[in-house]
């Protein structure tokens, strides 16, 4: 469940700015050639609208923005959108979404949510809620995702479906396996019915499930935290085939010559260490580690140097001290968990966070009964509010697509005296 806080007041959002610029650098089972096309390769292009549309697997992304970046980041060339309309507690008919006016009716609030963000592109995580229904909700699930699917095709957009998370622990190991039989159960219809529509599905049952027996990847034995969503946007890239480990970077230092891997561009040619200035080719930006402390099994850059004397070495970054590391270390291979590039990682993750809060709050307004529901006519002014918000949300992005793309930065090498 997302922690809700109170909205920012317009002083607040001129506040949000400055600090920024302040900061650093800073038809139904139709399936059509494009839909059959996606089954196999995943793809954004320049203006896309990604939307995360589901129950609490999406929302509680809030607070994290894995998700996102991930997406961010592996297509840092294009300026790709995104929008998060996770619901807690949320079905294919909208029903956590039923508010006091009606109508709207819960399913119209739903479709009104999706028509509004615009998407081409959308992830649907349903399913977990509709499996406490067992098999006698099943026939009213696939009816209800049909008709929903049907609804987004007819807005030319693309959808992954994904399958629901398991439950890693209930009140008692009987509650678990009933629970995750039934999951299992809806899993493989979202299955059969992506299969059906030419559409790609994401099993994220298992690897999650697998991952669980390893690391702490909930805060209840349901809902992730902030490590479980780490390890979700991986497995999202590895289905996409976005996956692509950083390819280690080399140096072999010899009398004669220093040699480098072919990811490594010297800023001059010399065979003299202590002059030796080189850049880095990063093609992403890295996944930052959890801020929660939690430890996550990553596939981070392998630096290695071979041919150093004895001693301790120092990799400098724009100057300043990276890593110290013996020449025996150094020539097995030190792994880069830190520096400017995990420092601009985290500055993009930051402003997807502020830019989702501004978005969340402007389709969820806390008083929405008063600004756009049935008593509207006591404080439907502040409407106007939401719809300036749309100025800063596009700031951020603006601010995103300046940072999401690796920079160059100059390493050295110097010996520790």
């Amino acid at each position: 469940m997302r922690i809700v806080r109170v909205s920012a007041t317009s002083a607040y959002y001129l506040l949000l700015i400055i600090s920024l610029l302040a900061g650093p650098a800073i038809a139904q089972n139709k399936t059509s050639s494009d839909s059959k096309k996606s089954v196999d390769n995943f793809d954004l292009k320049d203006g896309d609208r990604v939307v995360f549309l589901g129950n609490s697997v999406f929302e509680n992304d809030f607070e994290f923005g894995y998700l996102e970046l991930a997406l961010t980041t592996k297509f840092a060339d294009k300026f790709v959108t995104f929008r998060n309309l996770g619901w807690t507690g949320d079905n294919v008919f909208g029903d956590a979404r039923s508010t006091f006016t009606n109508p709207p009716t819960a399913y119209q609030h739903l479709i009104q949510n999706i028509i509004k963000t615009q998407p081409s592109v959308v992830f649907l995580a349903y399913g977990g809620v509709e499996a406490q229904e067992g098999q006698a909700g099943l026939s009213h699930f696939k009816d209800g995702l049909n008709n929903l699917l049907n609804k987004i095709d007819s807005l030319g957009a693309r959808t992954i479906l994904l399958s629901p998370l398991p439950v890693i622990s209930a009140d008692s190991a009987i509650g678990a396996d009933k629970r995750n039989a039934d999951i299992q159960l809806y899993s493989s219809e979202i299955e059969k019915i992506a299969s059906q529509r030419g559409k790609k599905f994401i099993d994220l049952y298992n690897p999650v499930l697998q991952v669980s027996k390893k690391s702490v990847i909930t805060e209840n034995g349901i809902h992730l935290n902030e490590a479980g969503y780490y390890y979700l946007a991986e497995i999202l890239e590895n289905n996409l085939g976005l996956k692509s480990d950083p390819q280690p970077a080399a140096i072999n230092v010899s009398k004669q010559s220093i040699e480098t891997s072919e990811n490594i561009k010297k800023m001059k040619e010399t065979n003299d260490l202590n002059n030796l200035k080189f850049t880095i080719n990063q093609k992403y930006l890295p996944l930052p580690a959890p801020k929660s402390g939690e430890l996550v099994n990553s596939t981070p850059q392998i630096f290695k140097i071979s041919g150093l004397k004895k001693g301790f070495y120092t990799l400098k970054e724009d100057g300043f001290d990276l890593i110290t590391a013996s020449a025996k270390d150094w020539e097995t291979g030190i792994e880069i968990k830190n520096g400017a590039a995990f420092n601009q990682a985290n500055l993009v993750k930051n402003m997807i966070l502020k830019k989702n809060d501004l978005f969340f709050f402007q389709y969820r307004p806390i008083n929405e009964t008063y600004i756009i529901g049935f008593r509207a006519y006591e404080q439907g002014k502040h409407v106007k509010d939401l719809d300036d918000q749309s100025i800063l949300i596009k700031f951020l992005e603006s601010q995103i697509a300046m940072e999401r793309m690796p920079k160059p930065h100059i390493y050295q090498i110097s010996a520790l005296k």
